[in-house]
This record gives structure tokens, sequence and C-alpha cells, in this order.
């Protein structure tokens, strides 16, 4: 990988992977994350990128933010590509973190140079009912009591409820998921939700007509998984659903997603840099 490193920039904790002259990768994670769920996949990535991934604002190990609106957050991711100096760059966000991913493309589409979409709702309609461990943590009046009271345990069981397969959460990434606050988590699902309600993704990236991959569990527990042929509609979308797989493809499946990811970037367009 030949080189790593940690900086905060605009609010956000950042992980550098790979030679900083390669072709740049942004990874974005999901709610309730940390840029430590894209672990399994930078060995692989980092072969052939610079690979930039960002805890977002209250999350990881990133300070909150005033605002967890999704366009906001995308607005703090741009300050960061400027002040690295990267334009057309190849995004992939997790769940929710594909909604800032599309934020950060609709509001400069400069920086933007292909979107790659993991386990991303197109719209509210495609919401499950959600695994009953997550329901009793995130909703009142159990939430806000037992949220601050998780176990190691608890929050490993509560992101294997969305999983198939059997996943690895090393320490440091129970750790990231253990510092984000109720207040927090809880702002950034409405806020994530007000952004999928006033416009569904599809229909989003339908008007940018940037590259887009889409990679979706088979099993997804969360989303309806037949919701991933929503983005059919996008011209030119690459749609890849996972037998077996749930919501963290990355952790389920590193091997297939890292292959599917570095496949799709070889075709997208050249990087630059600003002088």
């Amino acid at each position: 990988m030949s080189e790593y490193d940690i900086e905060h920039s605009h609010g956000m904790h950042v992980v550098h992977d790979g030679p900083r002259q390669a072709p740049p990768l942004l990874l974005i994670h999901g709610s309730g994350a940390s840029g430590g769920f894209w672990g399994p996949v930078v060995p692989a990535l980092a072969g052939h990128h610079h690979v930039i991934r960002v805890d977002l604002p209250g999350c990881g190990q990133s300070p909150p933010a005033p605002s967890y609106d999704v366009p906001a957050q995308a607005g703090q991711v741009a300050a960061l590509l400027d002040d690295l100096g990267l334009r057309h760059v190849a995004v992939a966000g997790h769940s929710s973190g594909g909604y800032v991913a599309t934020a950060l493309a609709e509001q400069r589409r400069d920086l933007v140079g292909s979107l790659a979409l993991i386990s991303s709702g197109p719209s509210p309609d495609a919401l499950l009912r959600q695994p009953f461990i997550l329901r009793v943590l995130l909703a009142p009046p159990l939430g806000p009591l037992l949220w601050s009271r998780r176990s190691d345990a608890m929050i490993r069981k509560g992101i294997s409820a969305t999983a198939v397969r059997p996943v690895d959460l090393p320490d440091d990434v129970v750790a990231d998921v253990r510092g984000i606050t109720y207040r927090v988590m809880r702002a950034v699902l409405r806020q994530n939700t007000a952004y999928i309600a006033e416009r569904s993704v599809p229909e989003r990236l339908t008007a940018l007509g940037l590259p887009v991959q889409v990679i979706f569990g088979a099993a997804d527990p969360r989303w309806e998984p037949s919701s991933a042929h929503h983005y059919d509609a996008v011209p030119g979308a690459r749609v890849e659903l996972l037998p077996g797989v749930g919501h963290l493809p990355m952790l389920e499946a590193p091997e297939t997603v890292s292959e599917l990811l570095l496949s799709f970037t070889a075709t997208g367009p050249s990087t630059t840099r600003n002088p």
C-alpha cells in the first residue's frame, strides 16, 4: 500500500491509504458507522488507488456538527477534496453514504468522476421493517435509555443484525460506533429520510449523467433487495445483486466488492489534480 496517514480536515477524521500519486478513490460510510467499516476492502483497493476514508461529522472519530443535513455533509466533503486539489474523483458510498456521495455530485459535479453506491436504498418506500434490536435501540422509550449503556456485545449484535454472513468487527470499529451519540444518530437518520423523500436517488443520478455502479446484497434485511433494480432507470448504470449477502457487502463479501469496485473504477474517467 506504500502510504498511510491520518489527518483532521473540515471537521472530519480522514485516513489515507495507498500511494498519493495513484488515482483517488473516496469511501463514505453509512449511518452509525465509520471509515473503519471499509477496512476489509482497503488492502485490495489501495493497491491501485489513493484511498481516502472519512468519518462523517459526529461519527467515528469526528466531532459533532451543527447540521446533519445531507447536502451540508456533502459540502464538508467537497471542502476536503478542494484542499487535496482533486477533481473527477471516483466516489463510493455505503448505505446513506451513497446519499452524501450523490449530494456531493449534485453540488460539485467537477469533483466527482463516477459514483458507486453500495446498499443505498433508492427511496423511503423500499425500507423494510428493521431488525428488532435496531428498533429497540433507535426509538423511544427504550432507545435513549439503552443507547449510552450499550455493551460491546450489544453493538456487535446490532451491526450483525443487518448482515447475513458472519462479519468480523475489530475492536476499533466497535469503539467508533460506541462514540456516536443517540442524538446524532437520530438526527442523521431523520436527514437521510428527508433527502430521499424529497427526490429518489435514481432520479437524482439520472440528472447527473455520471457513470454509476450499484451493489446490493440480495438478502439485505434493511432495504427491499429488489429495489436495487430501481437504479436500472439510470442510463448506463451497472446493477449487481450479491447472493447470500445482507446490508454490509464490504464486510460480508470483501473480495467480490473489491473486484467490482476495481473493475468499475478502471473504466471510469481519468482523475485530475489542481496544480
